[in-house]
């Protein structure tokens, strides 16, 4: 092969905190990457905002930096592949490309109170059974609701030119040169939009939210091509064959395509993902019902696959936290050490409900705690009780996910920035009895794009040996810590059960 063939893939990861291009080569693995952080914007308590154009700046910024560090040319890329924070939405003026207003990010709770009198008008279970989703301010639906109506009323728009959608979308829209405004249905199925059973937009969603059905994107499968770059952009025009949603890429990257099979993935905030085959499973336990992905044999219809997501809105984000805002902390990774140099946690239990309570609660009222303090706690105990909530959430998760599933989980999969953390990783083992399987590659959203992207072309041809060929860094089994971390939990529930319902 000469060194123009297409030998790499791209992933391009739009996450919560920053964004990155990673290249992926032949054998799968990370040739190089690029990543700068995102500002977040925080204009009222509980609003959070992130501005579009810088996303796609960023974007923009990382593609030309990850070629030029791997002094590879654009035409040795075969295929880019898109994965992206979930939820996030905005409009945008399709004749000037300029948003209407910032991004509301996923985690922002200005739409409670809608979601509240939705709730008392009788909405709860009906949206439940088109959607999958608990009636929410976590999806889009409400957000886009909101944005409409600030739109109309600040600003003189020819609602002809207006385009709506989640963060793929905006970013799609922008590599194709505003050619293509389209979505897969792993992130249409986060909209509180979108028809689980057919994988359509729902037309009574859709006017119940005051949504035109015409602003919004088209829905494609999850593997295919949506288009080709601009050749403005990097000289060459390079198709775009995948889009998925950052839970449902790490999903695909851990070969988890079957019912029982899952992971979790511990970013901004975490996530756990079951699939569930190709039927819709409904949760007793406040689980959501999800897209997994679709693909489709040419000229054929799409196939749906079906996931179950526990969704935990604060991970990662409660060391950014400590680090940002408490100043506890000067980096994340200190966080293992501080936590080693303390025999337990000092009676101190932190609830990480710092947008809320996801999974399984649903709890749009609660909010952050420490409880337990004394005069004698230590920051480093803090720290601690911070890195075990984490652990203790997940818990919560997984025992809904084995009371709905009827087969008890055996290995948890695990992915994300904050599985680095050791003391996490070991104590999440210990408080679920369970061993925790870490793989080498811990971008996994940005893996499972770039598998997906690469199998939609044929650049690799088979997902089995992919999965297969992806390197364990290490196992963690539990140890003597986990009798004290499950009777801990039981306490850790009590500090829960104190932070709910805490604002009217």
């Amino acid at each position: 092969m000469t060194s123009n063939s297409p030998n790499y893939i791209m992933a391009l990861d739009l996450g919560t905190t920053g964004n990155r291009a990673i290249l992926f080569d032949r054998a799968g693995q990370i040739a190089a990457q690029a990543y700068k952080e995102l500002t977040q914007y925080y204009p009222q308590p509980g609003w959070v905002e992130h501005d579009p154009t810088e996303i796609w700046q960023d974007l923009n910024w990382a593609m030309q930096t990850v070629l030029k560090d791997a002094e590879i040319a654009p035409r040795q890329i075969a295929a880019i592949g898109l994965t992206v924070q979930r939820e996030t939405c905005l409009l945008w003026d399709k004749t000037t490309g300029k948003p209407l207003h910032n991004a509301i990010v996923w985690q922002d709770r200005r739409t409670a109170p809608l979601c509240n009198k939705l709730r008392e008008e009788g909405y709860v279970d009906d949206i439940y059974n088109r959607t999958g989703l608990v009636l929410d301010a976590y999806f889009s639906a409400t957000k886009l609701n909101w944005l409409i109506d600030w739109v109309k009323t600040h600003q003189s728009v020819n609602w002809d030119n207006v385009l709506a959608g989640t963060i793929d979308t905006w970013a799609l829209w922008n590599l194709t040169g505003g050619k293509v405004h389209a979505t897969d249905h792993s992130n249409a199925s986060r909209t509180m939009l979108l028809d689980l059973k057919t994988g359509t937009w729902d037309a009574t969603l859709l006017d119940r939210f005051g949504i035109p059905g015409e602003i919004m994107p088209e829905i494609q499968t999850s593997l295919g091509e949506f288009g080709r770059t601009d050749p403005k952009l990097l000289g060459v025009e390079i198709p775009i064959t995948a889009i998925l949603g950052d839970q449902q890429a790490a999903l695909f990257a851990h070969g988890c395509n079957r019912p029982g099979s899952l992971k979790c993935t511990y970013g901004t905030g975490a996530f756990l993902v079951s699939h569930t085959g190709s039927e819709i499973a409904r949760s007793q336990n406040y689980l959501l019902s999800t897209i997994a992905w679709s693909q489709a044999a040419s000229g054929e219809s799409p196939t749906l696959g079906y996931a179950l997501e526990g969704s935990m809105f604060t991970a990662g984000a409660c060391i950014q936290w400590l680090r940002d805002g408490l100043k506890l902390i000067e980096t994340a990774a200190e966080t293992e050490a501080m936590a080693n140099q303390v025999e337990d946690n000092g009676g101190v239990y932190f609830v990480p409900a710092l947008s809320g309570l996801g999974a399984p609660h649903w709890d749009m009222n609660a909010r952050g705690a420490f409880l337990g303090i004394t005069r004698g706690v230590q920051r480093e105990q803090m720290v601690r009780a911070v890195l075990e909530a984490i652990a203790y959430q997940a818990k919560e998760v997984v025992q809904a996910v084995n009371e709905d599933s009827g087969t008890p989980i055996q290995t948890l999969k695990v992915d994300g920035g904050a599985c680095n953390n050791n003391f996490l990783m070991q104590f999440q083992a210990d408080v679920l009895g369970i061993p925790v399987e870490r793989p080498a590659v811990l971008d996994a959203t940005a893996q499972g794009a770039a598998f997906a992207a690469g199998l939609a072309i044929g650049f690799w041809d088979s997902y089995d040996t992919l999965v297969s060929n992806r390197k364990i860094d290490r196992v963690f089994e539990p140890g003597a810590g986990a009798t004290q971390a499950q009777a801990n939990f039981t306490l850790w529930k009590k500090a829960v059960d104190r932070a709910k319902n805490w604002i009217e």
